[in-house]
């Protein structure tokens, strides 16, 4: 029997984690994505890693040469492979005790003119966020905007919201604030009049939209010019600054403290940190 809990993050600068940063001409380093709403996931994998390596760290940092069950990284996350003569048939790896799966967005965040910034979701993602977290609410209909949200009226009960790519027109207001999760800190008229959810169909459009894309050069090394002959120009995309994730977590055992004594901590996720990508604020949910 599991204990069950989950992972919020929200993202403080944009977040790549996807395709490595190669030096092919004309590379797109891609995001991994949903394969169903084709929005930016984080896989499980990379979650794990990060945990795994922030709880080595800390582990590395204490002067005590003993390692207490709360900074041993191999018992919660599992023993890792080892080489050698010695080396034993299972190859000596354990199971971990904590269970992570992807992070899918919650929330997204989409520029809109005049607004600036709307965030947008789809029923799908709310789904999946409301059986990890034990919403009571209804899945709002698509099309559902904050009560507030203000926008062009085109009849007595209908809005018009304008983006880049065109424009979506909201058929229900609701108080969706039952919807951001309780770990973020987001003003109460953000809640009221910035919230949007768009149709299924719709979703992966305004979230390509709303990308985080930056062309990169490879340089000389001695020179001020393009190096055309290892990689020339290539671009990245990442989720934007702002955008919030939702992951379950599966424990098999209490004890489980990454953060310590404290609810949330900031943790890169992806690559590029240093050019700026990565930074999230970090916090887990527990259900039991």
């Amino acid at each position: 029997m599991y204990h069950k809990a989950y992972g919020i993050i929200e993202t403080q600068a944009p977040l790549h984690v996807g395709a490595s940063a190669g030096e092919e001409t004309g590379n797109l380093n891609l995001i991994f994505r949903d394969q169903f709403t084709q929005t930016g996931i984080i896989p499980g994998s990379s979650i794990r890693g990060r945990f795994r390596a922030d709880m080595r760290l800390k582990r590395n940092q204490r002067k005590d040469t003993s390692v207490p069950q709360e900074f041993d990284e191999n018992y919660w996350y599992g023993h890792e492979s080892i080489d050698g003569p010695n080396k034993p048939k299972d190859s000596g790896t354990t199971e971990a005790k904590i269970k992570f799966e992807y992070a899918s967005l919650v929330w997204f965040p989409v520029f809109c003119p005049g607004q600036p910034v709307v965030w947008i979701s789809c029923p799908r993602l709310l789904k999946r966020f409301k059986k990890i977290s034990n919403i009571s609410a209804q899945v709002p209909k698509p099309y559902t905007a904050s009560t507030n949200l203000p926008g062009r009226q085109v009849e007595v009960n209908k809005k018009v919201l304008f983006f880049n790519l065109g424009f979506v027109e909201i058929e229900h207001s609701l108080d969706l604030s039952p919807w951001i999760p309780k770990e973020i800190d987001i003003s109460e008229s953000d809640l009221k009049s910035k919230l949007l959810v768009v149709g299924d169909n719709d979703i992966a459009t305004l979230h390509d939209m709303g990308l985080y894309r930056q062309s990169r050069v490879k340089m000389l090394d001695d020179v001020k010019k393009v190096d055309t002959e290892r990689g020339g120009f290539f671009n990245t995309e990442a989720l934007p600054e702002g955008s919030i994730l939702v992951f379950p977590i599966a424990l098999k055992e209490n004890g489980w403290k990454p953060f310590g004594n404290q609810d949330k901590q900031e943790l890169y996720f992806g690559g590029l940190e240093s050019i700026g990508f990565g930074r999230c604020q970090v916090q887990i949910g527990r259900k039991w």
